[in-house]
């Protein structure tokens, strides 16, 4: 009855490891398509959130040019930097990645 068991075992143990090995080709295809998947969709975020970005920028520049505020200048590039930075990183990912 011992053998039995024992014998069983190690044939449930050895189709167990049977199962587990694999070449993993599929599950890397599979996990490549699901990550390539999000790019389009982060790409656009990451465009919606630059025109919302560009669009409070641009609302703080003309206040501050409004009120005559010396320092316009700067917060204009800042915001048009910070804008120039999303657009390029959005594209230089989608880039590097697919």
């Amino acid at each position: 009855m011992k053998r039995k068991i024992h014998l069983l075992a190690a044939v449930f143990f050895t189709a167990l490891s049977t199962f587990a090995q694999g070449n993993g080709i599929g599950g890397i295809t599979d996990a490549t398509n699901m990550v390539t998947s999000y790019f389009d969709p982060g790409t656009q975020l990451i465009y919606a959130i630059g025109a919302v970005v560009g669009l409070i920028g641009g609302i703080k520049v003309y206040n501050k040019f409004s009120s005559g505020d010396p320092d316009t200048g700067k917060t204009a590039a800042s915001w048009f930097g910070a804008c120039i930075f999303l657009i390029v990183a959005a594209t230089i990912l989608r880039s590097f990645f697919l």
